[in-house]
């Protein structure tokens, strides 16, 4: 029996993250696969092909709305049931996107579909979290790494193979069966985990928070775009930041407020929050700017582009077996803030490639990239969680979700200006080459600088992660 007991906990251990992983992956690869095939759904639907862009942001808006409140969701209902009904609104969101025939029936589908996303990915973080004993963390952070690196580099090649090959509305269809995997292996493998500490739906904050976020993402995610006006987009941002800046008032100010700031005075996670945002805005800029240097500067197709790319996911996974001995060996601060600078030295390497540059070359900077990015993003998102007791664990997860969106959305908009900016100095036209070498210094600064939050960092930070026993 006491055999039977193990061998059970050593598949959870291993079955959790992976499952989680899996359904992570389904959801980054959806958000980024839409892009590259735009152009054929706009034919399709018979609309502009700048006006679908709203079908991006759409999702976004579903996204920054709901995640704050998965953390309520999942201590009221129970974080399995929450997953498992998660991932069963993202699938019937992705077939009400691919049976759409009009713009406005696929932007609502998208909603939908956002509401499912906005659960699985700190619902699935926080079922890690309460299932793996924190000695095991580290390796099961590593998976959920994992779909943040390989989704946004998948996406576009195998958008545009399925749009070139088959038709636009399989790129929603296809995960259907896997929906449908992932709900039996949530039932067969997810142990079922007890709700959190009842407390009353802080409806206050959630107007405010749910709203100011998606003002924020929403005009965040336009600047740069020629979508919509700039004082419009003004309005969003300056709006969006009056509505976050009321709702830091407000959730300091009650007992449960729906994301607590207040998890910012336990060091560890100060440092994940403010170090792991920066880091990220600029390692976020990295799927936009590769594939617009590859196809536009260097006359790569989209699927070329994207082999490339995929390197950088290949990296990511080969880190996960790694990660655990790197840390124990070194421990979190010294490795968050050398590694921070050796990744922000890959995310500016590609600075130096050019059209003669060997294939090999450009894939192996890519792949080593990915290998130090995925050990910084394991290592920062385990060590956020280091001192925060149980009870904590639902608004940590949605806390930190917000900021992942949040520090994605503004690396791809310092990028977008900074290419803008280059074409401007340079009187260049059309994107060539010449452009992205500075852009790639700038976001790659900005990755650097993250170093300096986690000097703040002592020795024994994080020790409880990497027990041996």
């Amino acid at each position: 029996m006491t055999a039977f007991v193990r061998l059970r906990s050593t598949l959870t251990a291993r079955a959790v993250p992976l499952i989680v992983a899996t359904a992570l992956l389904m959801e980054n690869i959806d958000s980024s696969v839409l892009s590259t095939s735009l152009p054929a759904i706009a034919a399709d639907l018979n609309t502009n092909p700048i006006h679908l862009k709203l079908a991006l942001t759409s999702y976004l808006l579903a996204l920054a709305i709901f995640i704050p409140a998965s953390g309520w969701a999942a201590d009221r209902f129970g974080a399995r049931k929450v997953f498992r009904m998660a991932i069963v609104v993202f699938a019937a969101g992705s077939i009400a996107c691919g049976a759409s025939s009009t713009l406005l029936e696929l932007i609502l589908a998208r909603v939908f579909q956002g509401i499912g996303g906005s659960m699985m990915v700190p619902v699935g973080r926080l079922i890690v979290l309460r299932a793996i004993p924190k000695a095991g963390l580290v390796g099961a952070l590593a998976w959920l790494t994992v779909p943040a690196l390989i989704g946004p580099v998948m996406g576009p090649p195998l958008g545009g193979f399925i749009t070139t090959y088959f038709h636009w509305r399989w790129i929603f269809w296809i995960n259907i069966p896997i929906a449908v995997l992932g709900v039996a292996l949530v039932s067969a493998f997810i142990p079922k985990l007890p709700p959190g500490p009842a407390v009353s739906f802080d409806s206050r904050g959630f107007a405010l928070i749910g709203p100011g976020l998606g003002a924020f993402l929403t005009g965040v995610t336009l600047a740069g775009l020629s979508i919509a006006s700039t004082p419009m987009v003004a309005v969003l941002i300056v709006g969006g930041m009056a509505l976050i800046l009321g709702y830091v008032w407000h959730a300091l100010r009650v007992t449960a407020p729906l994301v607590d700031l207040r998890l910012l005075k336990l060091p560890t996670f100060q440092v994940s929050a403010v170090g792991g945002t920066i880091f990220r805005i600029g390692g976020g800029a990295t799927p936009f700017l590769l594939p617009l240097m590859f196809q536009l500067a260097f006359g790569l197709s989209a699927f070329q582009s994207g082999m490339m790319t995929f390197a950088t996911g290949i990296g990511a996974i080969t880190m996960k077996f790694i990660a655990q001995p790197i840390l124990q060996r070194f421990g979190f601060r010294r490795v968050l803030i050398w590694n921070a600078v050796l990744s922000a030295l890959f995310l500016f390497a590609p600075a130096l490639f050019t059209m003669q540059t060997p294939y090999l070359v450009m894939v192996g900077v890519l792949f080593v990239g990915g290998i130090c990015r995925s050990l910084q993003f394991t290592a920062i998102n385990a060590i956020a969680y280091a001192d925060v007791e149980p009870e904590r664990l639902s608004s940590a997860t949605s806390f930190n979700a917000v900021l992942q969106q949040l520090s994605g959305s503004i690396g791809i908009t310092i990028a977008a200006f900074g290419l803008e900016a280059a074409q401007a100095v340079m009187g260049g036209g059309a994107l060539d080459a010449s452009h992205f070498p500075p852009v790639f210094a700038l976001v790659a600064g900005v990755s650097m600088a993250s170093s300096f939050w986690f000097l703040r960092l002592n020795a024994a930070s994080g020790g409880s992660l990497l027990s041996k026993g």
